[in-house]
C-alpha cells in the first residue's frame, strides 16, 4: 500500500488509505447527509462502511479520470486489504483542480456533499 500512513490500525483506516492513493479518486465521499461511515472511539473515518457481509466504499472521482476505470481500481486496491466483496458508489464527479483525497465533502456546505470548502 502506498500513501500517507493510516491515522490507526483499524481496517476501515487501511481502506480509506488504499481508496485515495488510486488516481482518479477525489476524495471518499460521506454520502448527501454524512451518513456513510465507520464509527471509531472518537472519531469516524467519513465514506467507508466496513459490515460483516461486505466493505462498501463511497467516492468522489475527477472530471479527467474514467468513472468505471477508477471504481475497477478501488475496488481492486480495497480487496488488497479485505476479504469479502467490495462495492464502491461513485457520489460525485469533481473538476480536477478540486480539494484531493483527504477531503471530507460532508463537512462542506455544498448541497448533496459536493466540492468541499476551500
Amino acid at each position: 500500500m502506498t500513501g500517507a500512513a493510516p491515522a490507526g490500525d483499524d481496517i476501515a483506516d487501511r481502506v480509506a488509505a488504499a481508496v485515495i492513493a488510486v488516481p482518479g479518486v477525489a476524495f471518499l465521499h460521506g454520502g448527501v447527509f454524512g451518513e456513510i461511515g465507520t464509527y471509531l472511539p472518537g472519531r469516524r473515518v467519513a465514506g467507508v462502511a466496513v459490515r460483516d457481509d461486505a466493505t462498501e466504499v463511497h467516492i468522489a472521482v475527477t472530471t479527467d479520470a474514467v468513472v468505471r476505470d477508477t471504481a475497477d481500481a478501488v475496488r481492486r486496491a480495497v480487496r488488497a486489504v479485505v476479504d469479502k466483496p467490495v462495492n464502491v458508489l461513485v457520489e460525485d464527479v469533481v473538476p480536477a483542480d478540486a480539494p484531493q483525497a483527504g477531503s471530507d465533502p460532508s463537512e462542506s456546505s455544498a448541497p448533496g456533499g459536493g466540492t468541499p470548502a476551500p
